[in-house]
């Protein structure tokens, strides 16, 4: 367990650059819509881990599935890599011959950390770091894929097309980690983990104002959908075993094989 707590550590200390999220403390004018920009990058580490419920377990439980499934000689894809923190946590975990970790984020800004952030910890040698749309990359000899929190800023109909790229590019035996904040059918149900969510990040330091004005920016952005729906694009795709494997609140992560 030491072992354990001392590499979510470095993970999450990767970048003296972050800094604690305060960016929407004060009221702004006119909001835009949510870009990953700079001022973004350089707080993110501190907004994951304060706005997303079980967000290090994610990480360290990714890492121990690579461990378990990345194969010899086969390349391993994150896509949507931010500032590398799943690429890393997958890095420290393979311990076979011949594996690339390919990393794509479209965003110049957490692209730069993410560099920086390998760097650090990685030998950068094994890891490719791309600046490009997850939509424009070839999946091929893959034997994992990871989308983490990724996939819910797609629009709609590019989300499907994802799947079966990915699904198409996955060795057999290969797996997709997929996870997303989740709706959920049942109003009632929907509306109280959405308010555990709210009081989660108030416990976490967030005002309301914060928590409003980011919610304003997000809502043209992130396209948020139930289970249900993951589970059909996933089955269309070709993924016969998918099955959610962590949740907590609206957050969750499923894992596909093909």
């Amino acid at each position: 367990m030491s072992n354990q707590n001392n590499f979510l550590k470095n993970i999450f200390n990767i970048n003296k650059k972050n800094t604690h999220d305060n960016l929407f403390s004060m009221p702004i004018l006119k909001l835009e819509d949510w870009t990953f920009n700079e001022h973004i990058a350089e707080v993110f580490t501190d907004m994951l881990q304060r706005s997303i419920p079980g967000y290090s377990n994610i990480i360290a439980m990714i890492g121990n599935l690579a461990e378990r499934f990345v194969q010899p000689n086969t390349k391993v894809y994150d896509l949507g890599c931010s500032l590398g923190t799943a690429t890393i946590s997958i890095y420290q975990n393979i311990h076979i011959q011949g594996c690339q970790i390919i990393a794509v984020d479209d965003s110049p800004a957490m692209i730069k950390h993410c560099h920086s952030n390998v760097n650090n910890l990685c030998d950068q040698t094994s890891i490719k770091i791309i600046e490009a749309c997850i939509q424009d990359i070839d999946i091929n000899n893959a034997s994992m894929v990871v989308l983490n929190f990724t996939l819910q800023f797609l629009a709609p109909l590019e989300k499907q097309y994802v799947l079966n790229k990915i699904y198409q590019g996955l060795l057999p035996n290969g797996i997709l980690v997929l996870s997303e904040k989740l709706n959920f059918e049942d109003k009632a149900l929907n509306k109280t983990l959405f308010d555990m969510h709210y009081f989660f990040k108030r416990n976490n330091g967030y005002s309301e104002l914060e928590i409003s004005q980011k919610y304003s920016m997000l809502k043209n952005v992130m396209f948020t959908d139930s289970l249900k729906t993951h589970k059909h694009r996933l089955n269309q795709a070709g993924f016969k075993h998918t099955e959610i494997w962590f949740q907590c609140l609206n957050f969750g992560s499923l894992l596909a094989f093909k």
